[in-house]
């Protein structure tokens, strides 16, 4: 059996990962640009205007409320993502590292969706740029890191950080990484 992964050398990605930004997009795509026929399993890459019918402006309105106002978009957390993350979070704080320019969103978003004990366990880091994780790994020295975005994962990979890929459709075709299906799969490697 491979050792387990003490939850205070993991590190979570956000989007993707903790909370369910794909189902938030195609609901706000049907519901505000009446683009109605998109399914989780059409985004089959990271650049949703490059495998839908939505022009990269509405792809970008859509991800930018979003990002701007979690709570107002309804942006919903995984399954089982806040239950698996109380249970780490008992053995060590928690790590998010984020892509998101801004913290304050996604700060309000642990308001709506996680009780008060877990929110004082966990360290914020949002950062801005997709490709700069790396320093952030480095410097709040984490051994491993899951993300959905597999470019990521490989940059990860690159500087000596095990990255462990969250199976979505858009990074369905880099099946050479360690991967998990779901948050029980996290539980499982660290608990």
């Amino acid at each position: 059996m491979e050792q387990k992964i003490h939850p205070a050398q993991i590190g979570f990605d956000f989007d993707g990962v903790i909370a369910d930004t794909a189902e938030a997009f195609i609901r706000i795509a049907c519901e505000q640009y009446d683009y109605c026929g998109i399914e989780l399993e059409h985004i089959t890459r990271f650049e949703v205007e490059e495998c839908t019918e939505l022009h990269y402006e509405i792809v970008e309105e859509i991800f930018t409320s979003i990002l701007h106002d979690s709570v107002g978009t309804q942006l919903m957390p995984m399954k089982g993502a806040i239950q698996v993350l109380e249970e780490l979070s008992t053995h060590a704080p928690i790590t998010i590292i984020t892509a998101r320019p801004l913290a304050d969103p996604v700060h309000r978003w642990m308001e709506e969706h996680m009780p008060s004990p877990l929110i004082n366990k966990i360290r914020l880091v949002a950062m801005g740029d997709h490709d700069d994780k790396v320093r952030h790994v480095h410097r709040l020295d984490l051994s491993h890191f899951i993300d959905d975005r597999a470019e990521t994962c490989k940059q990860l990979e690159q500087a000596g950080v095990r990255s462990i890929l969250f199976s979505q459709p858009w990074n369905r075709a880099h099946n050479t990484l360690p991967a998990v299906q779901n948050w029980e799969e996290i539980r499982a490697l660290c608990l």
